[in-house]
């Protein structure tokens, strides 16, 4: 009876370090479980699908001119809310949303649509870079271009086509590779590839 009273037993060192351990990993695992729950749910609400994406390079055409080189892509805003798309970089080089002063003529042309377009785009020889609206007809219907002078923002639901006139780093050189166009926004990256296309000579 003295025996078993004055026995005292605990854990030993080893178990308790373990319990500890066990404990750490389990918080750990909530809170980054909480992180990523809050993240994903975050991203889910903003979605862009862009697809018809081009790029063209005319090697006739004089280098800066509207005519030279061209990159296109339509944009449909898939998430639940409104985007604003800040940047549009072509093989990660930011194209300017309208920069055509001198010689150089760079600058985006866009158009805002309440519904996708079935047709694909096509290599334009002719934009209007002095701030007036270029019309153009993808199959049956025509759309109206207007230059961009800021970050664009696209409705949820709504389509934006959009040119890049003239964008950095692609040469006639280049014609044949595969190059990334990336639309940038306040909370994500949509990347995108297409092949250099060379414009027949007319």
């Amino acid at each position: 009876m003295i025996r078993l009273r004055n026995s005292r037993r605990g854990l030993s060192t080893v178990v308790t370090t373990l319990i500890i351990l066990v404990v750490a990993i389990l918080l750990a695992t909530v809170v980054c479980y909480f992180a990523i729950n809050v993240v994903s749910t975050r991203v889910q609400e903003e979605s862009l699908h862009v697809q018809f994406q081009h790029v063209w390079n005319n090697a006739s055409a004089t280098p800066g001119s509207a005519a030279y080189c061209q990159a296109a892509l339509m944009v449909i805003n898939t998430g639940g809310r409104d985007v604003v798309m800040n940047t549009i970089a072509v093989r990660g080089q930011a194209c300017p949303w309208n920069q055509t002063g001198g010689t150089s003529q760079k600058f985006i042309l866009y158009s805002m649509l309440s519904d996708p377009v079935t047709g694909d785009l096509s290599y334009v020889p002719n934009f209007n870079y002095t701030g007036g609206v270029n019309y153009m007809n993808i199959g049956s219907t025509q759309y109206n271009f207007t230059v961009a002078n800021n970050n664009l923002i696209l409705k949820s639901g709504d389509t934006m086509l959009m040119y890049v006139v003239n964008p950095d780093s692609v040469s006639v050189n280049d014609v044949g590779l595969t190059i990334g166009i990336t639309v940038h926004s306040a909370n994500a990256i949509y990347y995108i590839e297409t092949n250099i296309q060379a414009v027949a000579s007319s």
